[in-house]
């Protein structure tokens, strides 16, 4: 800390410099030297000082002499901080400087409308940007806002409404108010195994008039595998306005795309970006992968899950399921179930309340245990029941020799010379490509020669 020390040195060499005395580094001494270097004298004759000198110290500032410090120093030296504080203060009241606080500096000679400056018209948009407000005028009537009914949200602190992590968007599927939107929105009421036709959600839907009309969202169904539910409203006909679905087959990386959803709560909200990837593996938040996903950098954020992804015309090309981040907000890295899955899926659920998947109805050996069996290509086929489609057609398991030890059985290598280099692989062929009921061929590696085996395929039971 240094202090100004008006010991017994002459201030008439200080300088004026717009309001601020410039001091030589002299005139600045440390507590210890300034303790030291003045002599101690009581608080009486202190004040007897001070007082003697006040007028004299009054009359200088206010004939605006520049050089006050030197009525400062005819005072006895400064030995107490707080009279050193006081006349700088005083010294400051009567000089002002940019140091203190503003002050307002208004020019009454002007008029507001002399410093406003002229505003310009917005006139026409562009046809590019006249397309994407045209696109979400159009569609975001087709997104809704989903609460789900087991999280409501909270008023923090500072007043403001806290979204529940579970909280998202859905789409109007029909005019009959069924809305789809990811699983994992309402997945915390869904861990309750509620019956369908028991309410899960609140829906708000966005009417012609820009306001929110909330109805209770009833289950119809739910496929966790696929992360995709299905609700019900009881709305009107003139406020369901259902989405239009595009085919997400014939997307090519680099055209643009939309979404649209609420993210972190802020209702129906744009975002622009383009497809950025195509046949991406989703991890989704129900701790399953999804095939097939579509990757965008249009912002996805907690919030826009269940939303639409759509093309360039309008259509929905995907649902909004994820991000890829470690911050829990956009990185550029979004993903969507591709409205192909959608469409699978959802008819389905509609119509049973579940969805029925095509399988071979054998248990394939996991990943490890194949890999221990030194079988690094292809699903290898543990057990068979008896009664089963495959058993019928041929297909061998695994089983124990007469010495113990292990015969592998049939390994399926290909289905419909689509390559199967897993258990996951056969499973998402089987779960996208195909149906109940379709006939499929195997290429199977039994020992060492290969055949190809003709089956059916039935209802997947696990």
């Amino acid at each position: 800390m240094q202090m100004l020390a008006c010991n017994s040195w002459s201030l008439q060499k200080s300088l004026p410099f717009h309001g601020i005395f410039i001091l030589p580094r002299r005139f600045f001494l440390g507590r210890r030297q300034l303790l030291s270097s003045v002599s101690l004298s009581s608080d009486d004759s202190l004040y007897d000082d001070v007082s003697s000198h006040s007028i004299s110290f009054s009359r200088a500032a206010k004939d605006d002499t520049p050089y006050v410090f030197d009525e400062i120093c005819k005072i006895r030296p400064i030995t107490k901080r707080r009279l050193l504080v006081t006349s700088l203060f005083m010294y400051l009241w009567y000089y002002p400087t940019r140091y203190l606080s503003a002050q307002a500096l208004g020019d009454p000679s002007v008029t507001v409308e002399e410093v406003t400056p002229p505003v310009l018209p917005s006139g026409a948009l562009f046809p590019t940007e006249e397309r994407i407000v045209e696109l979400f005028e159009k569609n975001t009537y087709s997104v809704v806002n989903i609460f789900d009914v087991t999280l409501r949200p909270q008023l923090n602190v500072t007043g403001v409404v806290e979204i529940p992590e579970g909280n998202g968007s859905g789409v109007v599927w029909d005019g009959e108010g069924h809305i789809v939107t990811n699983y994992h929105v309402i997945g915390n009421a869904l861990s309750r195994n509620p019956s369908p036709g028991q309410v899960v959600a609140r829906v708000n839907i966005l009417a012609s008039e820009g306001v929110q009309k909330n109805f209770e969202g009833i289950l119809i169904g739910a496929d966790r595998a696929k992360d995709l539910a299905v609700l019900k409203i009881e709305a009107s006909e003139n406020l369901l306005r259902p989405i239009k679905v595009g085919q997400s087959g014939s997307l090519k990386v680099g055209q643009q795309c939309l979404a649209i959803g609420n993210p972190f709560g802020f209702d129906h909200t744009l975002t622009a970006g383009v497809i950025s990837g195509l046949n991406r593996d989703i991890f989704s938040q129900t701790g399953v992968t999804i095939g097939g996903g579509v990757q965008t950098d249009a912002a996805i954020n907690p919030g826009n899950s269940g939303g639409p992804l759509l093309d360039s015309k309008g259509n929905m090309i995907g649902i909004n399921t994820a991000i890829f981040t470690q911050t829990g907000t956009s990185a550029g890295v979004g993903f969507a179930i591709p409205s192909s899955t959608v469409l699978k899926i959802v008819p389905q659920l509609i119509q049973s309340g579940k969805v029925v998947r095509a399988g071979l109805n054998v248990e394939i050996a996991p990943d490890l245990i194949a890999s221990q069996l030194n079988v690094r290509n292809g699903a290898l086929i543990m057990q068979v029941p008896g009664n089963s489609l495959a058993a019928k057609a041929g297909l061998l398991p695994t089983t124990r020799g007469f010495a113990g030890n292990i015969v592998l059985g049939d390994i399926i290598t290909a289905v419909n010379n689509i390559p199967v280099k897993s258990k996951a692989e056969l499973n998402k062929v089987l779960d996208d490509e195909y149906r109940v009921g379709d006939r499929v061929i195997l290429k199977i590696q039994r020992g060492g020669e290969d055949v190809e085996i003709p089956i059916v395929l039935e209802e997947k039971t696990s």
